[in-house]
């Protein structure tokens, strides 16, 4: 039986500008899926996305749920498209508030949105809640980027026993550091769901940053991957000292190397 891996990407090309993640976020899951794995991917529709070019289409049997963020309904809307050239079919997760009319982490003044941290856990949920509905059960769970850091904790506390999620592992990939300053004094009251109790987060700072969304990315992940030469040093450091497997950067030949470690962390039963 293949394994099943949900790749969780912040930026994937062709859809957004080429930058060392959103070309991981391609090469990762279609290198993967060439190795005989069952993928699924999903992305952020962000509003710089143009959907004629990328010609995404909305799923309207998964769309029409709506999130409670900060005590306010977020209508969840899923729309679909395939990278040209591959096999790969990409999950947006869109919402007129969040993405529809916003560029991606910065506005077009390259001011950062002070709701970012409300934009990652709509995102974290909107993905959890479309793979429920998919009747999908991923072994593994691979997240790259911050915009994906949420998606551990939810997985691990929040899901726990939902039956798409009861016996999955969770990967974080380390990049370098891409938000300057703090999600805003709403994220811990805002990432509050189920069983992600607010006493969880206690051990992080009251603001959160890009440094503590990492932190507590890497606390509730099975496995934690060097995906860049420029990964943040913290981060880094901070895995090192937990009881958390670390796969060291592997560099361009990268494909062998994630399945033996997806395969160190989801052995075959």
């Amino acid at each position: 039986m293949a394994k099943k891996v949900l790749f969780v990407n912040q930026e994937i090309v062709p859809y957004v500008p080429d930058s060392e993640m959103s070309i991981m976020g391609r090469e990762i899951p279609q290198k993967i899926q060439e190795g005989g794995y069952e993928i699924r991917t999903f992305m952020p529709k962000w509003g710089n996305i143009n959907e004629r070019r990328g010609q995404l289409h909305e799923v309207i049997r998964l769309s029409g749920m709506n999130l409670i963020i900060d005590d306010t309904d977020h209508p969840l809307i899923i729309k679909v498209a395939s990278i040209p050239s591959t096999r790969i079919q990409v999950y947006f997760i869109d919402n007129d508030d969040y993405f529809m009319k916003r560029q991606m982490s910065v506005d077009e003044m390259g001011v950062e949105y002070p709701d970012n941290g409300e934009r990652a856990i709509f995102f974290a949920r909107g993905v959890l809640e479309t793979v429920k509905k998919l009747r999908w059960t991923p072994d593994i769970i691979h997240c790259q980027g911050w915009m994906s850091a949420v998606i551990p904790l939810y997985v691990k506390t929040a899901y726990h026993d939902e039956p798409s999620f009861a016996n999955t592992k969770v990967v974080t990939s380390l990049f370098q550091s891409q938000l300057k300053h703090e999600l805003g004094e709403k994220f811990k009251h805002s990432v509050e769901f189920r069983e992600a109790k607010l006493e969880l987060l206690n051990q992080y700072k009251d603001e959160f940053d890009f440094i503590e969304l990492g932190k507590m990315a890497i606390d509730y992940s099975d496995g934690v991957i060097e995906a860049s030469k420029k990964v943040n040093s913290t981060l880094l450091k901070y895995a090192a000292t937990k009881n958390v497997p670390v796969l060291k950067y592997p560099g361009d030949d990268f494909a062998d190397a994630y399945k033996d470690f997806y395969e160190s962390i989801c052995p075959n039963e």
